[in-house]
């Protein structure tokens, strides 16, 4: 039985009902478990209950056993689903791209710097443009160029190095390629992507030149779970920047890419810290 000195991270989804943190928090208190952090959530449209909480234990040694065996009544009385995760657990995640590197360098400076706590497993790639940053930090560059005729190929390489490195998220940093039906069932809620979303929404190439052109006053972004609706994923975060008429293309291009960035590299810090939960086709997120 593994044990080790962390904190833990529990997440519940179950009907909702009266007393389910009672009973939750009762349960922790009796086993002398010290919450540090404890977030719940019922959706009364759904009838779902979600709750996120971060506990620890006084001499720094958790049993995972003992703490299932303890927990399974209460999880039996309230049908939940359930998991505890190590929040020293360091997630394996692919990181997608093709030739724009914005997404990808903030991505890479948080995971260097220590504030994004992922294990990258490999950044794939349909160009070799970013080989050479993804080297500079030491990190495994994987080419698998996409054609319409070899897509199928492509993808059954990539699910192969997914399953190969354990891979447990895919991280779509401005990857131009639409993922099949097949690629997104294989990973549900498994894999993020970033896009520009603007009203009215702006489709095919220099959606930061249409927008000019047609003197919008709000650019943004939206980070969202695939599925094998294009862009019709559940949102997990979305970041909006006012803009004006004395702005150029290239301003709003740059005002753009800074609102992808930080709204990708959230939407995957809160994913790894077991803060979103899936509720039909919306999302729970219990921010920071």
């Amino acid at each position: 039985m593994n044990q080790r000195k962390s904190s833990y991270i529990l997440t519940i989804t179950c009907p909702d009902t009266v007393g389910i943190v009672a009973e939750v928090a009762s349960f922790l208190r009796d086993q002398a478990y010290f919450i540090e952090e404890s977030s719940h959530f019922g959706d009364r449209g759904t009838g779902q209950f979600f709750m996120r909480t971060r506990f620890t234990y006084p001499d720094g040694i958790f049993s995972a056993g003992t703490f299932e065996n303890g927990f399974a009544p209460i999880a039996e009385q309230f049908s939940m689903q359930w998991n505890v995760h190590d929040s020293e657990h360091l997630p394996k995640v692919v990181i997608m791209v093709s030739k724009i590197d914005h997404c990808l360098n903030d991505l890479l400076y948080r995971y260097r710097t220590g504030s994004l706590r992922i294990d990258i497993a490999a950044v794939v790639s349909n160009h070799t443009d970013l080989k050479s940053l993804v080297e500079w930090h030491n990190l495994p560059f994987v080419h698998i160029p996409v054609t319409a005729e070899n897509k199928a190929e492509a993808e059954a390489t990539l699910l192969q190095l997914i399953e190969e490195t354990n891979t447990e998220l895919v991280v779509l940093a401005r990857y131009m390629q639409v993922l099949s039906d097949n690629l997104c069932s294989a990973m549900p809620g498994k894999i993020i992507n970033i896009h520009h979303s603007f009203l009215p929404g702006f489709k095919g190439a220099r959606p930061y030149h249409q927008a000019h052109e047609r003197g919008v006053k709000l650019i943004g972004a939206t980070a969202h779970y695939v599925t094998a609706d294009l862009d019709e994923g559940p949102i997990i975060e979305q970041v909006v920047e006012r803009v004006s008429h004395t702005q150029s293309a290239e301003d709003l291009t740059a005002a753009g890419s800074d609102a992808e960035a930080i709204t990708l590299a959230r939407a995957v810090k809160y994913h790894i810290e077991h803060r979103v939960f899936l509720d039909g086709n919306r999302t729970v997120v219990f921010q920071q």
